[in-house]
């Protein structure tokens, strides 16, 4: 049976905790380098840690959009989101300049079925959310850096798509674009236990803690710094497996909402 089990950590100072142990690298840098639509979510987790995600923007009317996993907004253990939240599109080692580099976070919208007071195997089909950005000196980021397409379920078989993400567990130190490929696998009835149902699997991927929230990209544009997004990162088994959650039709609003 087929199952990712694990949410990947959000905050970096829990890596070591809930990992273990590493496989050997599976996830390649992404070879054009950074891209414009896809960057990295940073915030002060306190106690000198920052926590980590990954996201990418996303067509919107008001252009200010970024797609990621509604775990790096909410959780068990912070129900509410962080105060100061930066999305630093292409980001590439900088780590020291993020808030200069980034666009700050105005709203959160995760959906009414991430109930962080349920347990995580009941809310799991919810893992996805929409960030609105601010503008800075009076662009959008959708103006500055492009935006990709967000395509709503069902997602297509079999198709080629890359995962991407700023992984920052070990082996990787989540300054850079690291990526896996394959096809598109729904995961059905008798290849997974029901809370990743519906969601896509790819094995032979080991995208560690701050990766989660990164894009699943099919239909790249021509110039390579956009596509169509179809997932989000949601969990990792820590063995090679991982699970993104496609945006169910009832995204629709809450990416309306967002995109207002």
């Amino acid at each position: 049976m087929r199952i990712a089990r694990l949410p990947i950590p959000v905050a970096i100072a829990a890596v070591s905790l809930a990992l273990g142990a590493q496989p050997a690298a599976a996830a390649d840098p992404w070879a054009p380098g950074p891209v414009s639509t896809v960057g990295k979510l940073i915030w002060d987790a306190g106690g000198g840690r920052l926590g980590l995600c990954s996201g990418a923007v996303v067509e919107a009317p008001n252009g200010s959009v970024v797609a990621t996993a509604a775990h790096c907004v909410r959780s068990q253990e912070a129900p509410e989101p962080p105060d100061e939240v930066w999305f630093v599109p292409g980001y590439d080692h900088g780590i020291d300049s993020y808030r200069e580099d980034g666009w700050r976070v105005a709203a959160f919208h995760t959906p009414e079925g991430w109930d962080v007071t349920r347990a995580t195997t009941e809310i799991l089909p919810h893992d996805y959310a929409f960030l609105t950005v601010g503008e800075k000196e009076g662009r959008t980021l959708q103006e500055a850096h492009g935006a990709n397409r967000l395509a709503f379920e069902p997602v297509e078989e079999g198709a080629e798509v890359a995962v991407l993400g700023y992984p920052a567990a070990g082996p990787y130190d989540g300054e850079s674009l690291h990526h896996c490929a394959g096809l598109t696998d729904v995961l059905t009835e008798g290849e997974a236990q029901r809370p990743n149902l519906g969601g896509l699997m790819l094995e032979g991927c080991d995208l560690t803690a701050g990766s989660s929230g990164g894009p699943w990209v099919r239909e790249w544009a021509a110039d390579g710094q956009s596509g169509t997004v179809v997932a989000v990162m949601s969990v990792g088994s820590g063995e090679g497996m991982v699970v993104g959650r496609p945006f169910p039709d009832e995204a629709r609003d809450l990416l309306a909402t967002a995109g207002a």
